[in-house]
């Protein structure tokens, strides 16, 4: 994919609106092109900031109705009946464009993804574009003294990075990802022939959960935790029990550091 047709995507691609093929097309090209992936990183900032910072109004309760009832109201004395029978079609008319956008809104409200929702969505396909791609670590090594100082230079916070190999999940290495709009840590650990991506960002709320599975998508099961300012996604193909399992293992190595 050339420089003009990724950035032609970029918007898409932040939305999640590309199909698998041209995400992982553009996330290739973003992965070898310096230029383009600054655009991109301008873009999510932008999109970041309007996001925390715009003032977004609804409409009151009673405008609505009141536009509502000037759509539906019959027409003034003073018009003819001709005029009357000339306006009544496009009064109609103008009810059902008003009733076909109220609920062309509405739908799109509801389908929207939220909260949670939204946030798992991009965890399955950052796990899944690592999976596609073979891109699974910047770093590849089990040494966590030589990962968490490379991620560390590359993000704005310390992700906390434990080998467990003692306990059946040595890890593999780790890389830099885009997730919530952001660069994120993405640690990977091995268990068997299953791997794990464990996604990690600031946490706004900066209170402490417990680890506790959150969905199950396309074949992979989604934990979540939060700790000490810090929000935490593991997911992989492990059944749920062993990835809740996984997520508490590391969730106490990292406290007890």
């Amino acid at each position: 994919m050339e420089c003009t047709e990724t950035r032609s995507r970029l918007h898409a691609y932040l939305d999640q609106e590309l199909d698998p093929s041209s995400a992982v097309a553009v996330d290739r090209h973003l992965a070898s092109c310096a230029a383009c992936k600054a655009i991109f990183a301008r873009q999510s900032a932008l999109r970041s900031a309007i996001r925390e910072h715009a003032t977004y109004h609804k409409a009151p309760a009673a405008l609505v109705e009141r536009i509502r009832g000037q759509i539906g109201a019959p027409a003034k004395p003073a018009f003819s009946p001709w005029r009357w029978l000339e306006w009544r079609p496009l009064q109609f008319g103008a009810a059902l464009a008003a009733t076909a956008l109220v609920s062309w809104i509405a739908a799109l409200e509801y389908a929207r993804p939220r909260g949670d929702e939204l946030i798992i969505d991009q965890v399955v396909s950052g796990h899944a574009r690592s999976m596609v791609t073979s891109r699974l670590a910047d770093v590849a090594s089990s040494d966590q003294h030589t990962v968490k100082p490379f991620l560390s230079s590359k993000l704005d916070f310390s992700p906390p990075v434990s080998d467990l190999a003692t306990a059946g999940y040595p890890l593999v290495g780790g890389r830099v990802d885009y997730l919530q709009n952001r660069p994120v840590a993405a640690l990977v650990y091995r268990h068997r022939e299953h791997l794990i991506n464990v996604f990690v960002w600031p946490d706004r709320s900066g209170g402490r959960t417990a680890p506790k599975p959150r969905a199950s998508r396309q074949g992979y099961n989604v934990v979540h935790w939060s700790d000490g300012g810090l929000a935490f996604w593991a997911i992989s193909d492990l059944n749920v029990t062993e990835l809740k399992t996984f997520a508490e293992t590391y969730d106490s190595a990292a406290i007890s550091r």
